[in-house]
């Protein structure tokens, strides 16, 4: 989302909290919105999300509250502070990019079994979790770096959801198809074509 509809969406959401008034129903509504939309947009574990989250008490204190959690993320935002990438990140992201679009060129050959543009696109996907990982300096501890492992880190730091992990899951197991050779797994185009736009999605959501 890019920042002018990010701060209509503050906007909209201080309106609320205005309208909702002493109204403590209409407030704890308010408040779900603001939690949901901090959530997905600040991470949940940011000091905004827990700021709003955490609001109670008298009516005034409620809204002047959630008030202040937008108004701190809006001026984060302001300062150039949300979602910066550095460099190396980007020339990563950069990376990952030009593979699915070489993916994407390899879908659309003649000739071509559709298992090596889903291999591609399943190490395009991994590597692209590795380098996230690596960039917000998380550790595996013990566990074997792969598809599965790295998904689980980031669901379990709240980075990404559980509908994330279930997608993350099908894909690697049609890359597995294709990477051990059953051919019959991965004989459907239309399969491969929907696992590239289901991660260029993904990518997208998640910064690529």
């Amino acid at each position: 989302m890019d920042t002018p509809t990010l701060f209509a969406h503050v906007a909209r959401l201080q309106g609320a909290i205005s309208d909702a008034g002493k109204n403590y129903v209409n407030l704890y509504g308010v408040k779900a919105q603001i939690t949901e939309f901090l959530r997905e947009f600040a991470g949940a574990k940011s000091s905004f999300f827990q700021l709003a989250s955490g609001a109670a008490g008298t009516a005034d204190h409620l809204s002047a509250t959630l008030y202040s959690s937008l108004e701190n993320f809006k001026a984060h935002v302001e300062a150039g502070l949300h979602g910066q990438v550095t460099p190396q990140r980007k020339a990563q992201l950069d990376v990952v990019s030009d593979f699915l679009e070489q993916a994407h060129l390899l879908l659309n050959a003649k000739g071509v079994h559709p298992a090596a543009p889903v291999v591609l696109i399943g190490a395009t996907l991994e590597e692209f979790l590795r380098t996230w990982i690596e960039s917000k300096d998380l550790s595996l501890g013990n566990r074997k770096p792969c598809l599965d492992t790295y998904a689980q880190v980031l669901l379990a730091e709240e980075l990404i959801t559980k509908q994330d992990m279930k997608d993350i899951t099908a894909w690697g197991g049609l890359r597995n198809h294709a990477a051990h050779g059953e051919w019959e797994e991965v004989s459907e185009k239309r399969r491969a074509a929907i696992m590239l736009d289901g991660v260029n999605l993904f990518l997208r959501k998640y910064g690529a």
